[in-house]
């Protein structure tokens, strides 16, 4: 009816946030966590929306620490507050650990085996494509100028083709894209 509010949602329950993150950090490795992260938050749950998730992985990439495991943080602490944080970050890193203990320990055993190298080089392809995949859904939502745009290509060529250190990128782009959005409103 017109003048009501509708009810706030309801926060997911701390279980879901420790399912979903344990599931991530089981399926995901490297900087495709972000990827898994946004589909399941943004996309597929809707816990939290575009905006609110790029400002919150911005943040979580200058941190210091794991990116994927300083979203988990601070998506868990949006969502529930301490516990939420408590249950996104153990999902995240407990589950994780004990699998890769045991997988170190299975592949020192195999480490003679010639199809294992073409192995591990097909899963690095395939997170380099999430990776690649993310990005692009994340820059159709966040570039939305010549000037955003302009920042994303120079970005992308002074570290991935003339390898500068990222900070010194960062150091010039945070600056520029900080004069863009104020230009803007």
């Amino acid at each position: 009816m017109p003048g009501m509010q509708a009810d706030p949602p309801r926060p997911p329950r701390l279980i879901a946030i420790a399912a979903v993150f344990t599931a991530i950090g089981l399926m995901s490795f490297g900087s495709g966590m972000s990827a898994w992260i946004r589909r399941e938050v943004v996309i597929r749950r809707r816990w939290m929306d575009e905006r609110s998730f790029l400002a919150g992985l911005t943040l979580c990439q200058i941190a210091p620490g794991p990116s994927g495991v300083n979203l988990a943080t601070l998506v868990g602490t949006m969502l529930r507050g301490t516990p939420g944080m408590l249950a996104a970050l153990l999902g995240m890193v407990v589950p994780p650990a004990a699998l890769l203990v045991a997988l170190g320990a299975g592949l020192a055993a195999l480490h003679d085996r010639p199809w294992l190298d073409s192995t591990l080089a097909g899963l690095g392809a395939a997170a380099i494509g999430m990776t690649l995949s993310n990005a692009i859904g994340m820059s159709r939502s966040g570039v939305r100028s010549l000037g955003d745009f302009a920042v994303l290509v120079g970005i992308v060529l002074a570290i991935g083709v003339f390898r500068l250190p990222l900070i010194a990128v960062l150091v010039l782009a945070v600056p520029v894209s900080l004069a863009l959005a104020a230009w803007r409103r």
